[in-house]
């Protein structure tokens, strides 16, 4: 058994410790910021007292998913590159929504001019 923990302890080693470098690093920044984007939304819908998904939910998508795509390009891992650039595509678009002007709704955001 005691063989069984030091070769888990090794491993943890290894995997946490003495492979760090910048790119280590950069990617637990980035699953920080991606991380947060369910943090905001839980506290948002916990005040609204229903699901709401706030515009700092796709910032923080957008941000969490820039860096995680960067990471997954320096490990040239071909199924997160992939995942991470659609998720890109669908916080810009959900963003672009969110500050498109529409011309049937007025400067205070109801609608008709």
């Amino acid at each position: 058994m005691s063989e069984i923990f030091a070769r888990f302890s090794d491993w943890l080693h290894m995997v946490f410790v003495a492979q760090i470098d910048f790119w280590v690093i950069l990617g637990f920044v980035a699953q920080f910021l991606f991380m947060m984007r369910f943090i905001v939304q839980w506290i948002a819908s916990e005040r609204a007292r229903r699901s709401v998904v706030p515009v700092a939910f796709w910032f923080f998508s957008l941000g969490g998913g820039v860096l995680l795509l960067v990471y997954a390009v320096k490990r040239a891992d071909p199924v997160f590159i992939a995942g991470q650039a659609l998720g890109l595509l669908i916080y810009l678009r959900n963003l672009a929504l969110i500050f498109r002007k529409d011309p049937a709704t007025s400067e205070d955001g109801r609608p008709g001019a």
